[in-house]
């Protein structure tokens, strides 16, 4: 290494170091510096310290080291520009090793994945083949059937194959007739899993690539519905395999497993007795219980093999316990193959087929039962994820949100999704009964006075309720949307609460943290919504699922003739907010919580499920059902909407909404009664918000389909476009026409942001047209909650103020450019700005 150079280059073989134990480094014929190894330790110790110590911390280190006094500062320095360079080659060597790695792992995925579609399009080319025969030579198709048994279509072969014949009942303890079970379950699962007993379609969306999820496919034309996953993670199988069986942790739709007994095996494996319930996804219909039979063994290449399946009368085995209102449905053979991957991690393969009785279900609802894609995102992607997931905490880069580990706000996220589905089931071993009706059948009271029996433990009894007793209440709704697109309502609650929620409620939720909530029997006109800001707490690797908490900020309600005036918190989930992913649920689930947002603070979750329902190709056009999906289908003159034939056309999803308050027993009535009406409320905003949503365009806004036409509307145009040619002689809204719906239309489409601002102690805007709605991120009706020194930084309230005189002397002034703060407390910057009143010479 040139001793003099001034570039990097690590401390590499060619810094040799003498055999003398001391001394200063030896120079070779003047183009290599030897440091001994006591030279090297010292500059170790200082590099894991300070990797790049300044010139002043280099002389320093050769003052106190006399083993360095003979060494110059700038051959220190070169020392350090080397020791930097061979980390980072460090590090970026083992960065490949670790893509390397992965590539090869997917290559050898990719291959298998080929050589089954090869296999698959050569049986369908035989079976081509032979119908083709039989169309052109009828004779043949009446009188050659050798070939019946072997060659048929594929969905008329799995019907055969489906078709077992009853075998007796096996006890559960002959482990000799289980073990039977359990292996023919084990083929039939890896030939779905690696082989061709399935076909597979790739779900859109879903690409292969090295930094993809996996290969993720759905059944088309079998027996139920099923899913296939193929992927990468960076851990062991045997955990790998530990994950995968505690369902709860990741299948957010499982209620409980209980495994019922546990059976050894001769080859090493065990066999296990599974009973296990899933929640209901809305009100409308039943949850779903499992008699399961799992078996776990290794196979000769040391992969590692989790197959299960129902036991039913055609398949033999012990009967299962059977609860009341559950709909009993059906696991086909299904499971996970681990295989190991050379130099660590594990290649996963996941199948998921059942049979979930959609039957049972109101018509509408059965695609809730029948798509392959819901499967796919609830059990088969949602198990991949959380590997990926785990393995991602476990590499130490993940940083902790607001100062706690992962596993702490995963368990928030389970706790918070568990609490909801619990509130829309309403079980009755978890002490839920239903409350009489008001004679409307829109909404379902149901109230639980021992919510220590909750399963899901979100509740904690000694701090959410005082001691003259009380319970919880739950209000909730379902329906059907049509046109609007699951995901893009979800984020438009979530980043426009003020659309739909009620201050006064807001503040009753919260009250009850305390140690002496108040009462607030009915909704309150006197409520103030402030802005909300969302703190982001954590999110998943693929940023499908958020957790954060939200602040809303100056509330100010009246109460008992006090003014109460602090900022509120809620824990919020959010899931299921991208457009482009098939199938999957959208999530919008929140409680209160106070400041000190204790590990085991006690949540109560509220919320919204957009679920999407598959239309099938082949059914005539949806009629109109509910009321929200028949005022969809009319457009905002009364007449029928124009069809459109976009991707968004025609689309179907089930709403359900269900919210939680916790009440003390001389007051459940008026709880009752304020819950009841102040979901009716959300739903009739949800409904304005679902008509005033447009189908879905690139980038994912909203939109509105015409600016507001009222005779209000157009007189605040006219008066806006005067006076300002009055103050500043020049024409704002620049239009052919002069009819007022020119104007009008001129104004709201106008480039600039444009906002008015009412004059009073604290001014607040009345009116924005579209640019000035998208810069502060929020809509005309929410508009009114913002006041304009929310919006304004200190240095744009100092200008206005400086300012403010002249506008009001000659009419109007220029203020320079900035930053303000939108509703979702973002900053966006300005050029420049124009203040001007707002009357003209009369």
């Amino acid at each position: 290494m040139v001793v003099h150079g001034s570039g990097g280059g690590g401390d590499r073989d060619r810094d040799r170091s003498s055999p003398g134990g001391s001394g200063a480094p030896q120079v070779d014929t003047g183009k290599y510096v030897r440091y001994t190894p006591e030279q090297v330790d010292a500059l170790e110790r200082v590099y894991s310290e300070c990797p790049k110590p300044s010139s002043l911390r280099r002389q320093q280190l050769i003052r106190e080291c006399p083993i360095l006094s003979n060494i110059e500062p700038k051959q220190i320095k070169v020392w350090f520009q080397n020791r930097r360079c061979r980390e980072k080659q460090r590090k970026e060597a083992s960065r490949l090793q670790t893509v390397n790695r992965k590539l090869s792992a997917m290559n050898k995925l990719l291959m298998e994945e080929n050589d089954r579609l090869q296999k698959q399009v050569s049986r369908l080319v035989y079976e081509n083949g032979y119908m083709r025969t039989h169309l052109n030579n009828p004779s043949v198709a009446t009188t050659d059937t050798s070939c019946e048994s072997v060659v048929t279509s594929g969905q008329h072969q799995q019907q055969q194959q489906n078709a077992v014949v009853p075998r007796p009942q096996r006890d559960a303890n002959n482990p000799a007739g289980l073990l039977a079970i359990a292996e023919e379950t084990l083929a039939e699962f890896l030939s779905k899993a690696t082989g061709t007993a399935v076909d597979w379609v790739q779900m859109v969306g879903m690409k292969p690539g090295p930094d993809s999820i996996g290969i993720i496919a759905v059944s088309h034309n079998c027996s139920g519905v099923a899913a296939r996953a193929c992927g990468l993670v960076s851990l062991e199988p045997t955990k790998v395999a530990e994950i995968l069986k505690d369902r709860p942790s990741w299948y957010r739709d499982c209620r409980c497993v209980d495994v019922l007994q546990i059976i050894p095996t001769g080859n090493g494996g065990t066999i296990e007795l599974i009973y296990m319930q899933t929640y209901a996804p809305t009100t409308l219909a039943a949850p779903r219980d499992f008699w399961i039979l799992r078996y776990t063994s290794g196979l000769e290449d040391g992969s590692l093999v989790i197959c299960e399946r129902s036991l039913t009368q055609a398949t033999g085995g012990p009967s299962g316990p059977n609860t009341p209102n559950f709909v009993r449905a059906e696991v086909l053979p299904s499971g996970y193959l681990i295989r190991p991957c050379e130099g660590g991690g594990s290649m996963i393969h996941i199948v998921d087929h059942v049979d979930l009785d959609a039957w049972s279900v109101p018509e509408v609802l059965r695609p809730l039962y029948e798509s392959p894609k819901i499967l796919a995102q609830k059990m088969t992607i949602a198990a991949l994820r959380h590997i990926r997931q785990i393995a991602h905490e476990s590499s130490g880069e993940m940083p902790y949100g607001g100062g706690r580990q992962p596993a702490v706000l995963r368990t928030f996220s389970q706790r918070l999704s568990r609490g909801f589905n619990d509130a829309v089931n309403g079980f009755l071993d978890d002490g839920w009964s239903l409350m009489s009706s008001d004679g409307a059948e829109d909404v379902t009271i149901a109230i639980n006075s021992s919510p220590n029996k909750l399963a899901g433990s979100h509740v904690n009894p000694s701090q959410m309720f005082t001691a003259i007793g009380g319970g919880v209440l739950c209000a909730k709704a379902s329906m059907l949307l049509q046109n609007v697109p699951p995901a893009l309502l979800v984020r438009f609650l979530r980043e426009h609460r003020s659309e739909w929620a009620d201050p006064g409620v807001d503040a009753y939720s919260a009250a009850a943290l305390r140690a002496s909530p108040y009462a607030v029997p009915g909704l309150r006109a006197s409520g103030f919504m402030g802005s909300q800001v969302i703190l982001p707490l954590a999110h998943t690797l693929e940023h499908e699922e958020f957790l954060e908490v939200i602040r809303l900020e100056g509330h100010s309600l009246c109460h008992d003739e006090v003014v109460l005036s602090r900022d509120m918190y809620l824990l919020q989930l959010c899931s299921g907010v991208d457009e482009n992913a098939a199938g999957a649920c959208a999530q919008l689930v929140f409680a209160p919580i106070d400041e000190s947002f204790a590990d085991d603070a006690p949540l109560l979750p509220s919320g919204f499920r957009v679920i999407p329902l598959d239309a099938k190709t082949d059914a005539p056009s949806a009629t109109r059902t509910l009321d929200l999906a028949s005022t969809l289908e009319v457009g905002p003159g009364g007449t029928r909407a124009p069809s459109d034939t976009s991707s968004t056309s025609n689309t179907r999803s089930v709403l359900t909404i269900a919210f939680q308050f916790s009440y003390e027993n001389h007051l459940r009535e008026s709880v009752a009664a304020m819950a009841r009406q102040y979901v009716r409320t959300v739903v009739a905003s949800v409904q304005r918000v679902a008509m005033a949503i447009a189908p879905s365009r690139p980038g994912g806004q909203l939109e509105m389909k015409n600016p507001p036409g009222s005779p209000e509307a157009h007189t605040l145009a006219r008066w806006i476009g005067r006076s300002y040619r009055f103050h500043t002689g020049a024409e704002l809204l620049c239009t052919e026409s002069q009819s007022a719906d020119a104007s009008l239309k001129a104004l709201w489409q106008h480039s600039d942001s444009i906002m008015c601002c009412s004059l009073k102690a604290a001014p607040v805007f009345t009116f924005a047209n579209q640019a000035g709605l998208d810069m502060l991120e929020t809509t005309l009706i929410a508009l009114q909650d913002i006041s304009l020194e929310k919006i304004l930084d200190d240095d744009g309230r100092k200008a206005l103020c400086s300012e403010f005189p002249k506008i009001m002397q000659q009419g109007f002034a220029y203020l320079p450019g900035g930053v303000c703060v939108s509703s979702m407390g973002r900053p966006v910057s300005y050029e420049q700005a124009v203040a001007w009143k707002g009357w003209g010479a009369d």
